[in-house]
């Protein structure tokens, strides 16, 4: 069965191309003298460090709909590494499958971890690796096909990278749009179409591109000083 599936985050996409100098309007870093008290320094862990945000999923097509959320948490190892835990939630919906007025309806859900490298601050390059679950309802409108219900989950690696809207030094807000894809092309997962050679009936299953655009927050940054304004 060719999968019901789409993974591209269009919401946000808009957001990434206009709002790049959201965060840069009207802002300069304070440079601080010898009479004013020094940024407390924090040893191992730093709250400053911390990031949240992720990407929404929201695509509408004849017959069907699909919406979803990814949170993310995550942490600056330095100026070039991040790393992190997601959730991924997908739900969607179509009619008209396989015969005219039957339902599918499709939850994908899972946790997952992710590491990011910058090379330069407007580039990355990303590996995620995920363990999804999907639960699925097939309602049935007359006797051509019967109604069913079942479940699946597989472990997918994205590999990929994409564009972000400037990760500095100080601070880890910014938005991004990245396009990856599923390397272990597991027959179950979210993120590849099964079909069937209609000749020999040999499965074949090809990987859909996952795109996505989000953003990243930057936590406890002001509470530090690492973005003060005079």
């Amino acid at each position: 069965m060719k999968k019901m599936y789409c993974t591209t985050c269009i919401l946000l996409t808009l957001i990434f191309f206009t709002g790049g100098n959201v965060f840069a309007q009207d802002e300069e870093v304070k440079v601080r003298n010898a009479n004013e008290d020094p940024v407390p320094v924090e040893n191992g862990f730093k709250k400053h460090n911390l990031f949240t945000g992720g990407n929404i999923t929201a695509s509408f097509y004849t017959g069907g709909s699909l919406l979803g959320a990814s949170p993310v948490l995550g942490y600056k190892l330095n100026d070039y590494f991040d790393a992190g835990v997601v959730l991924n939630y997908v739900y969607n919906g179509s009619r008209d499958v396989y015969e005219y007025n039957d339902k599918l309806r499709q939850h994908v859900y899972g946790p997952g971890i992710f590491a990011r490298a910058y090379p330069v601050s407007f580039l990355f390059a990303q590996a995620q690796l995920e363990q999804n679950f999907t639960n699925i309802n097939y309602t049935s409108a007359g006797s051509a096909r019967p109604s069913a219900k079942y479940s699946a989950n597989a472990t997918s690696l994205l590999l990929g990278g994409g564009l972000a809207t400037g990760r500095s030094k100080g601070s880890t807000t910014f938005f991004y749009f990245s396009v990856m894809a599923d390397v272990l092309k597991n027959r179950n997962s979210p993120y590849v179409d099964v079909s069937h050679d209609p000749n020999t009936g040999a499965e074949r299953i090809k990987i859909v591109p996952v795109l996505r655009a989000g953003v990243s927050v930057g936590l406890f940054q002001k509470r530090y000083g690492v973005y003060e304004k005079y």
